[in-house]
């Protein structure tokens, strides 16, 4: 009897370790991202896009992006070991060493890489390789510890997704990608600072220079509501340019007062747990947005 019940936990614990790298990918996340790489990739053609192009490159393009959310949580296993919202994670529980971390980051990340470059196209391999080192280095490693603009600057790596889906079909840069990076640009600050006025005890704990640390929550409310208008604008670029219709255009104008609205709520009606609404009601709308951005591709 005791065979069986060995294998049973060494099964359960070969499981339990494969769950574990599989949350350090950040899978919600990256979900979210491949989202916006497909509508990328429908609106650089106007009809059916390329079956090659469309599997491949979302599998290297998800691969390569797991890979920079592994490193991001090996180089923050110290601070998300002194974090609520990460104390869980499988590095500071020690589920996954370091080591092996590192090496599970490096080996889907070259993988990811070796797909894009061989059977998409190398445009696009490069890009996404700029965009991994732009979020596991530049803003891991170095902007998140050292200006109260992390987010900013360290944003445009996050908000590449659309344009790499639409070189991976079209394999050249196109003003119209660019215009869906502009959105996510301006979408990530308000996202991310509703989530650290809801954490700023936390950060400011670990030092890390968020926001609502350096400057306060008052102001970051005030930041907020401000780039919320900035991406209603961002918002109707596309359709200034031709690149969609009426149908984006009404979705994005009721998704854009929506956002607006929140934020105004967050800074003069301030409530227990606002920010977080905010924050979760910013994943909301970019998916949301992007799907309509679909929908009026096939539709207008």
């Amino acid at each position: 009897m005791s065979k069986p019940i060995a294998l049973s936990q060494a099964s359960l614990s070969s499981s339990l370790q494969w769950r574990a790298y599989f949350e350090m990918t950040k899978p919600k996340v990256v979900a979210l991202m491949l989202l916006t790489v497909v509508v990328g990739m429908c609106l650089a053609v106007p009809g059916a896009v390329p079956l090659q192009p469309l599997i491949v490159g979302l599998v290297g393009i998800g691969l390569m992006s797991g890979s920079a959310a592994a490193f991001n949580h090996l180089i923050d296993r110290r601070i998300d070991g002194l974090m609520a919202r990460t104390y869980n994670r499988p590095l500071p529980k020690g589920k996954i060493s370091s080591m092996r971390a590192g090496i599970f980051a490096t080996g889907i990340g070259l993988l990811g890489f070796i797909l894009l470059y061989a059977l998409v196209n190398p445009l696009t391999a490069w890009l996404t390789f700029a965009s991994l080192i732009g979020y596991a280095v530049i803003y891991t490693a170095y902007l998140k510890r050292a200006t109260s603009q992390n987010i900013v600057i360290g944003g445009l790596a996050g908000a590449m997704p659309p344009l790499l889906g639409w070189t991976a079909v079209t394999n050249e840069l196109h003003g119209n990608a660019l215009l869906l990076v502009i959105i996510i640009f301006a979408w990530t600050p308000p996202h991310f600072w509703a989530l650290a006025i809801h954490r700023q005890k936390e950060y400011a704990k670990v030092d890390i220079p968020m926001l609502p640390v350096t400057h306060g929550v008052e102001l970051t409310k005030t930041c907020i509501l401000l780039y919320t208008v900035l991406l209603a604008l961002a918002c109707l670029l596309p359709v200034l340019v031709g690149m969609c219709g009426p149908v984006y255009l009404v979705g994005s104008t009721l998704l854009s007062c929506g956002f607006i609205y929140k934020a105004w709520q967050l800074k003069f009606h301030d409530e227990p747990g606002l920010a977080m609404k905010v924050f979760k009601f910013s994943i909301y709308h970019l998916m949301l947005l992007f799907i309509v951005l679909l929908v009026d591709h096939y539709l207008w």
